[in-house]
């Protein structure tokens, strides 16, 4: 239905918009890794990875092949163009010799031979996060404390995401190993670049940086959300000697901090960052305190499938007075794999409730279901209690009278899953100095490698990040990830974000980036997770170009001659032989909308 909505939405006032608007660039990425990293010589090789390594070789021949599957002829007057996006991936890059890890040479110019030698424009992928990228030199970076980020209970081990290595690497400071090597493997490529040709050189639209760059966490694959125990980085001693500077630099004296806080510190060098649960520790001062909940935001979150479930709403309540409304829209994929016969994820809600300002307490939320048509429908309700900092018995406040509600029949489906019922929220405002100062160290991480490409000769070719966007999906703590800084808008870098489920297609994200008054952005990673017909397909790319898109991307599976490259796809690759989250069939979507012509 939600695509419906958006077929609708693309109506004739949007025509005369969208040929004002520059073409959207069709960027799909492949691993062009091996290719890169292919030694000249070796024997056996089939015939893709030899056009690599012979001679003055590069992906070109690659890129191009994979892309020729996708739009056999390219189309005059469209309303986008097909490129690529060319992933460099730094620590790859980097070889042992007797000096050293020394950037591999061969495979840097490789990489800027592909700019070279393709002539279709192309997003530069600067590419080195936490998740592995088979580099030799990962596991040795490892071994260095000083690369790696910490929680309260020390540093985080080397994790896993799907069977793959995931690197705690730090983002809390820049005078470490992991960050010499980025910036050794960037230089030399940025250094190669610059001895293109301009007219080669102006082929790149866009230069991505690094990839989601983002606090951590233990349990990477599933501690995304809410439950406890409460572990985040950065809690080393630079990091902490960090958070220092950056309340001083926000108080002017000890004494107007602690009026702040209503805490007795002697002096800032006294404070540590918030690090203990109230709930099952000691704490000396209140302002140890942290949880998910502790900056002052509780989640009322949930989902709900009901016949039709067109333009449904979830009213939410406190004490009986109306609070918010929740749209019904957001990606569940739990809900779908736990109930395929629903036909759709897009069944979350969310209201994240800010109680900073709410009297001590216990609380009434209410949550009932709106549709046009229907009366309210009553769809449960939670106590929750809000403390003070001497946790003083709460006593229920006065509830006004709710609306006339219904009782949900039984095709209405649906939970509350936060808040808990009876559930205790402590706002500490020295947890809520920690979060923007955690969004602070991821922000200036990226703008460190942002002004490291700024002063080469790639100064004007506009960077972005390349960022994840946790606040979309309903069942995350987004203060787990601290990326909101990073995803102001600013001059430079950029906004990049990776879009999946409903926000990549639905109006979540539309609502979000209109509120925000960003006016341009990148789609760094585009993922429906669901079938998108041609026309769905053609709308959706509309409306991301229309609101000021100026790349997108996705994952595309290398193909040489018709012949996928790798045994096992990506997980996420639209590809025709990928049988999960649709990818066959968006596929075909995608091909059909570059055979169209005209805008």
């Amino acid at each position: 239905m939600a695509a419906v909505l958006l077929v609708a939405a693309f109506t004739a006032g949007w025509v005369g918009l969208l040929r004002s608007r520059p073409t959207l660039l069709l960027a799909p990425m492949m691993n062009l890794t091996p290719c890169l990293l292919a030694r000249a010589g070796q024997a056996d090789q089939p015939e893709w990875l030899a056009s690599c390594s012979v001679g003055d070789g590069s992906a070109a021949q690659l890129v191009e092949s994979t892309l020729r599957m996708l739009q056999p002829m390219p189309q005059a007057d469209a309303p986008w163009e097909l490129g690529y996006t060319l992933q460099a991936p730094l620590l790859a890059m980097l070889e042992p010799t007797a000096h050293g890890w020394q950037v591999n040479q061969t495979a840097v110019s490789r990489l800027v031979r592909t700019v070279r030698d393709s002539s279709r424009p192309v997003v530069l992928y600067l590419f080195s996060t936490h998740f592995s990228a088979d580099a030799p030199i990962e596991p040795i970076l490892a071994r260095d404390p000083a690369n790696l980020a910490y929680t309260q209970r020390g540093a985080l081990p080397v994790d896993t995401y799907y069977g793959q290595p995931v690197y705690p690497w730090s983002v809390a400071r820049t005078d470490n190993a992991i960050t010499h090597y980025r910036e050794q493997v960037i230089d030399a490529v940025l250094r190669e670049v610059c001895q293109l040709a301009p007219a080669h050189r102006d082929r790149i639209r866009g230069i991505t940086l690094l990839g989601e760059v983002h606090q951590l966490f233990p349990d990477f694959e599933s501690g995304m959300g809410f439950a406890p125990a409460y572990e985040v980085s950065d809690y080393s001693a630079v990091s902490a000697a960090a958070f220092r500077r950056f309340l001083q630099s926000r108080h002017q004296s000890i004494s107007e901090l602690n009026q702040f806080l209503g805490s007795d510190y002697a002096s800032f060098e006294q404070i540590e960052p918030p690090g203990k649960d109230i709930r099952q520790q000691a704490l000396t001062r209140f302002s140890e305190h942290i949880d998910a909940y502790a900056s002052g935001t509780l989640p009322v979150t949930g989902w709900v499938h009901a016949p039709g479930n067109l333009s449904s709403v979830v009213k939410v309540f406190l004490d009986g007075r109306f609070l918010a409304d929740a749209p019904v829209r957001l990606s569940r994929q739990d809900v779908r794999a736990a109930h395929p016969e629903f036909g759709s994820a897009d069944l979350g809600w969310r209201h994240d409730l800010d109680f900073r300002n709410l009297a001590a307490g216990v609380h009434r939320l209410d949550m009932a279901l709106a549709r046009p048509g229907t009366p309210l429908q009553h769809l449960g309700h939670r106590l929750i209690s809000i403390m003070d900092r001497q946790q003083t018995p709460p006593v229920a406040v006065a509830v006004t009278a709710l609306p006339a509600m219904d009782t949900p029949g039984s095709q209405v489906r649906g939970s509350i899953d936060e808040p808990r019922n009876l559930a205790a929220y402590y706002f500490n405002p020295l947890a809520q100095e920690w979060q923007l100062f955690r969004q602070a160290q991821v922000l200036d991480y990226l703008k460190h490698f942002d002004q490291r490409v700024a002063n080469s000769c790639m100064a004007r070719t506009p960077r972005y990040t390349h960022q994840i966007g946790p606040h979309f999906n309903p069942g995350w703590d987004s203060g787990k990830y601290a990326v909101d800084a990073s995803l102001q808008a600013r001059p430079s870098p950029r906004m990049g974000i990776s879009l999946y489920g409903e926000a990549s297609y639905g109006s979540s994200f539309s609502d979000w980036l209109r509120q925000s008054r960003r006016t341009s952005y990148g789609v760094t990673e585009f993922h429906p997770v669901k079938l998108l017909d041609s026309g769905q397909l053609r709308s959706v790319l509309a409306r991301h170009r229309q609101q000021g898109a100026e790349f997108l991307s996705f994952f595309l599976e290398t193909r040489w001659q018709g012949k996928r490259v790798r045994a096992e796809p990506n997980m996420f690759s639209l590809d025709p032989d990928n049988p999960l989250h649709q990818s066959g069939p968006l596929y075909a979507s995608m091909r059909d909308v570059l055979a169209q012509q005209g805008r």
